[in-house]
């Protein structure tokens, strides 16, 4: 009988911690929808401005569901701005951009965390020190560099100063030092490989987690730059999508329907290769610590 009993409160135990982890659990999953629903209430907002009139976005209830306008607001911006010459420039910049940016990053900071140097520490403190510095302060001597190399008003002018950046390098080097073992590259040397054949087909393997951030980052601050095109392109038919899209916004009687469709049109380019880069970084953080 007495076994019987402590079998009965052994098994009593196990139902209540099982019933506490379930309910954990629930609560769990309950707080992480919720700020689901709290991160994607900005878009669904987006879309009902973009869906209706100015004077339903004034309106009080205001109206909580989309309505009828999207496609004629979205026509409207095709015919008021050059949406789509715009949208070319922009994808142009962003996609070669960030292809220079996450090349030279890595290699910058592939040498950083696996070399010595003479400097090394000098040079990147140095780095460090150019990042805090606001980017404001280098618009006026930035712009009269691109006008001597002939390079205002074209994209060159905009894909050429953010080949590199501090913030990735720092960032890349930071990841290289915790996840690239110095037996790999060892390894590599023995079997004759120099540093370009060891960045390549030894570390760039292991940094795909990192530069997929780094890739989703860099297009998104890309794709949303306008003080720095809007100084730069000097001709108006060449701009990017940020500084034409800017054009819908008139100081007075301003027809917010117009610039939230607007707003919905240049956001949905960021979602898809939001989607797309945040599935390789999960993917590849997954199979990391599978391996571990």
């Amino acid at each position: 009988m007495a076994v019987d009993g402590k079998e009965r409160t052994t098994g009593s135990a196990g139902l209540a911690v099982g019933s506490g982890s379930r309910l954990t659990r629930v609560c769990v999953r309950g707080v992480l929808l919720l700020g689901v629903l709290i991160s994607l209430f900005p878009f669904y907002w987006l879309v009902v401005m973009a869906s209706g009139t100015t004077e339903d976005i004034y309106s009080y209830p205001p109206k909580l569901v989309p309505g009828p306008h999207l496609l004629d607001n979205m026509g409207r911006v095709l015919d008021t701005v050059d949406f789509f010459g715009s949208l070319f420039n922009t994808i142009v910049v962003a996609v070669v951009g960030t292809a220079l940016v996450l090349f030279f990053d890595s290699l910058a900071a592939f040498a950083f965390a696996k070399y010595e140097f003479p400097g090394k520490r000098f040079l990147f403190g140095a780095l460090l020190a150019t990042y805090m510095i606001p980017a404001q302060l280098s618009l006026v001597p930035q712009f009269v560099t691109m006008a001597e190399f002939g390079w205002a008003g074209s994209l060159t002018a905009l894909i050429i100063p953010g080949a590199a950046n501090a913030f990735g390098i720092f960032w890349m080097r930071q990841y290289a030092q915790n996840s690239l073992p110095d037996e790999l590259l060892d390894a590599g040397r023995i079997d004759g490989a120099g540093f370009f054949r060891l960045y390549w087909q030894v570390a760039m393997p292991l940094f795909r987690p990192a530069l997929a951030f780094l890739g989703i980052f860099t297009f998104i601050s890309i794709w949303n730059d306008y003080i720095w095109p809007l100084v730069v392109m000097i001709d108006p038919d060449r701009v990017t999508l940020q500084v034409a899209l800017a054009n819908l916004n008139v100081l007075y009687n301003t027809d917010y329907s117009l610039v939230m469709a607007g707003a919905l049109m240049s956001v949905v380019p960021l979602i898809i290769v939001f989607l797309i880069g945040a599935r390789h970084f999960l993917r590849d953080l997954a199979a990391g610590a599978t391996k571990m």
